[in-house]
């Protein structure tokens, strides 16, 4: 697991997540809220995909044809 930045101050976010963990949590129950957040933050990911999908427009056609573009920037020898 990462280390914790002491330099850097908690926002309120953080603090009130802190304070709902005052007691001793089981290993499980940690794996679960864990699960929970990145359930969470997957779902709200994939709603803010699906607008700029749908306010683009776009098909599966044309991801298709995104995916199969080759947008490279020419090779200079000189770099």
């Amino acid at each position: 697991m990462s280390q914790v930045q002491p330099n850097i101050p908690l926002n309120q976010q953080q603090l009130e997540i802190l304070k709902l963990f005052t007691r001793e949590l089981e290993e499980r129950d940690m794996l679960e809220i864990k699960r929970l957040i990145v359930q969470y933050l997957a779902e709200k990911t994939t709603k803010q995909v699906d607008e700029v999908w749908d306010q683009k427009e776009w098909t599966n056609e044309k991801m298709d044809s995104i995916l199969m573009e080759h947008n490279r920037t020419p090779y200079d020898s000189k770099n």
